[in-house]
């Protein structure tokens, strides 16, 4: 954990910390009345700071468990890519703007909340395609790797289709809302990466 908290601080410290935090809430479900992005209240300028805290806690063990795994996988390897203050800025305004399009589209809704770091999760693993699309992922349930830029794809499509015809009470506009703060955020901080993920792509299919 020293080599990780050394080398990727950044990414590690939200990992520990946010894991820590989901586990309180698990067991005060007062936290969760303070800590979940109730749009309702952010609209009208209250409770304003829940766009950040909302990610720190998690509605389930399994939630935590899929949004963890997912950010151990990606988290610390784009920190180690673009350094710990881009991550920074990646992971906290990709977790802020994901969140603006729910705020805008429950704000009549008194009865809506949301929770979870899927937002910003998803705007690290869209950065992280940028420099890496041709990295093979295994997806459940593809009985076969594909590729990043492939699966991300697939990934948008998915959740622009769920947005608009779920009814299981996950945030979806998050999900796709961060992934597209991820590429705008890359694009933004890092001179030459377009370039570089066309290259990519041509390097493999030119």
């Amino acid at each position: 954990m020293n080599e990780y908290l050394q080398q990727t601080p950044v990414a590690s410290i939200i990992f520990l910390f946010t894991i820590a935090t989901s586990i309180y809430a698990f067991n005060d479900q007062a936290l969760y009345g303070r800590f979940m992005l109730h749009p309702y209240s952010v609209y009208r300028r209250s409770n304003i700071y829940t766009l950040i805290t909302s990610g720190l806690i998690h509605g389930s063990w399994m939630h935590l468990i899929f949004n963890m795994f997912t950010f151990f996988f990606f988290a610390f390897a784009l920190e180690s890519t673009i350094g710990s203050l881009r991550f920074g800025v990646i992971y906290i305004v990709g977790l802020i703007l994901s969140d603006i399009p729910s705020v805008l589209k429950h704000k009549d809704d008194y009865h809506y909340h949301s929770l979870g770091a899927s937002g910003a999760i998803s705007a690290v693993l869209f950065s992280y395609i940028m420099f890496y699309p041709l990295t093979t992922l295994m997806i459940f349930p593809l009985p076969i790797p594909i590729w990043a830029v492939l699966f991300g794809v697939l990934y948008l499509v998915y959740c622009y289709y769920m947005a608009r015809n779920s009814r299981d009470h996950i945030n979806h506009d998050a999900h796709m809302f961060g992934a597209i703060t991820g590429v705008v955020l890359t694009i933004i901080l890092v001179p030459g990466i377009v370039p570089h993920f066309i290259g990519q792509l041509i390097g493999r299919f030119g």
